[in-house]
């Protein structure tokens, strides 16, 4: 004898839910909805095998989303849920399972937690349900008329859940009994059979996927569709030496002095460049484009930040915006600060708006102060999609 077998449910259409692949067979995150459902049962201690009921129409869809995980063949599903729960009791007559548990396909997230409660308040029971309260105050209406009859206590009212607990051949009887019934879950079929059904807490993270909403709520859940934000900071040093300008964001600053470097010595690019591959984790410049190679000498250090921008990209992430300090008493950059904000928006592609240069001096101390040379720190927030590994 087989301890506990779970019986998951995937013979609906999804019609409601509009879209022509089924619902339960619809991409959420990593793997499909049911997928979710399926590695909770198949990897909790208290579940032996776990079994499927779908339509013989759809094996292509559930041939691919079972791949990779070991569980009993389906069965094929009837022309009503519950005709495929018979059918999928049935089924599992050759392992007499002690307990079986019967879960809809359409919800992704029964629970660790939730299957183990129900599992123990099956110990000394023939039948147990999650459920959760009612809080909204219920209208009973006539069918087809919108005038009230009469407001239902509340108190006494349940949201029932799956997956639903039974003593395996208890309910195999019962189901048996009510064949050609329409009774709307395995609860029902049970307390139509006599049988003593219990409540236990259900979860609110149990959500059933029927309509466009709920997929929505389910990707909240998952995080899908959401960012984490970044920041990372850039710090670059050049020393002057001889020329006529000093390459400044892209800009060219006229000043009695250039600035010496392997590329152009645009420190507060590079520092911003810095900035965008720290907020990434991917290293640092001299990592991408090492000094030693010479295929870098004299290079445009546009080429370096458009590098970083597009492993952003890459990444799904977007650069909102940037902030550049260049220290230094001399060139004077304020003349300049607009042409700077201007290319470096160009090359990151973002709004000149997300983009503020300012300069500052150190009172005439340090090397700066000396004018021996000029440093650049650059902060960059960015935003990356939200994900397992971020």
């Amino acid at each position: 004898m087989t301890g506990c077998i779970a019986l998951v449910l995937s013979g609906g259409s999804g019609n409601r839910f509009g879209d022509e692949t089924p619902k339960q067979y619809l991409q959420l995150g990593d793997r499909s909805v049911i997928r979710h459902a399926i590695d909770i049962f198949a990897g909790h201690p208290g579940i032996d095998a776990v079994r499927v009921v779908r339509r013989p129409q759809d094996q292509e869809l559930y041939d691919r989303t079972t791949t990779g995980i070991s569980i009993l063949n389906p069965v094929d599903s009837g022309n009503t849920r519950q005709n495929s729960v018979l059918l999928g009791l049935e089924s599992l007559q050759d392992l007499d399972p002690h307990n079986v548990l019967i879960h809809d396909g359409a919800r992704p997230f029964p629970g660790t937690d939730l299957i183990s409660n129900i599992l123990e308040s099956l110990n000394d029971r023939q039948a147990v349900i999650p459920a959760l309260p009612v809080f909204d105050t219920i209208k009973q209406i006539t069918p087809g008329s919108t005038i009230i009859e009469k407001t239902l206590d509340r108190g006494q009212l349940w949201r029932a859940q799956t997956p639903q607990a039974f003593d395996y051949k208890t309910i195999l009887s019962a189901h048996r009994k009510a064949a050609g019934m329409e009774l709307t879950d395995d609860a029902m079929v049970a307390e139509h059979a006599g049988i003593p059904v219990t409540i236990i807490d259900g979860s609110y993270g149990n959500i059933k996927i029927t309509t466009q909403e709920d997929m929505q709520q389910a990707m909240r859940m998952l995080e899908i569709g959401t960012v984490v934000s970044r920041v990372g900071t850039g710090f670059d040093v050049h020393q002057f030496g001889p020329g006529d300008h000093a390459m400044l964001c892209g800009v060219e600053v006229p000043h009695d002095h250039g600035l010496k470097g392997h590329s152009d010595a645009d420190a507060p690019m590079h520092a911003l460049t810095d900035a965008i591959l720290g907020a990434i984790a991917a290293g640092d410049i001299g990592s991408h484009f090492p000094p030693s190679d010479k295929k870098w000498r004299g290079a445009a250090s546009s080429q370096f930040l458009m590098h970083a921008a597009t492993l952003v990209a890459e990444l799904n992430g977007k650069i909102q915006n940037v902030d550049v300090t260049i220290i230094c008493e001399k060139p004077k950059v304020g003349p300049y600060r607009d042409q700077m904000r201007q290319k470096l928006a160009e090359i990151l592609e973002i709004p000149v708006s997300a983009v503020s240069v300012k300069a500052t001096t150190t009172e005439q101390l340090g090397f700066t102060g000396r004018n021996e040379g000029l440093a650049a720190q650059a902060i960059v927030s960015i935003t990356l999609p939200k994900s397992p590994s971020n």
